[in-house]
């Protein structure tokens, strides 16, 4: 059965750089690459999808990511998926709140995509 990832952010230009820094895993892994522009549509593709992976934004019009990420591990009780938060937010007070709301790892803007892409097969069990 195939993995899923999905990518939530509101800025387009976000969302290309992170397919393309995961595109090693739709090629390689047989990875699904899901995509959300903001958090009440992540909401419905992860109930309905059920990733394993969710890269989530934090400042996002409708939800928040922190409310998303507080959603899916505390309403939902889905802890099987892995979320990091990717955002510009890179001060340790954000770190210890998107933590705090459930993230299992938090990343800032800008990113490596090698880095990305790192973190992902590992997560996924790929290395």
């Amino acid at each position: 059965m195939s993995k899923k990832v999905l990518i939530v952010d509101d800025e387009p230009n976000i969302l290309i750089l992170m397919e393309q820094a995961l595109e090693k895993l739709e090629e390689d892994y047989n990875v699904i690459l899901l995509t959300a522009k903001n958090g009440t549509e992540a909401l419905d593709i992860i109930q309905q999808q059920q990733p394993d992976l969710v890269f989530l934004d934090v400042m996002m019009p409708k939800l928040s990511g922190l409310d998303v990420c507080r959603i899916i591990k505390n309403e939902y009780k889905m802890n099987n998926i892995f979320i990091i938060m990717l955002t510009a937010k890179g001060q340790e007070f954000d770190k210890k709140n998107g933590i705090a709301m459930g993230a299992d790892l938090y990343m800032t803007k800008p990113f490596r995509p090698k880095e990305v892409l790192c973190k992902s097969l590992e997560i996924l069990g790929f290395i």
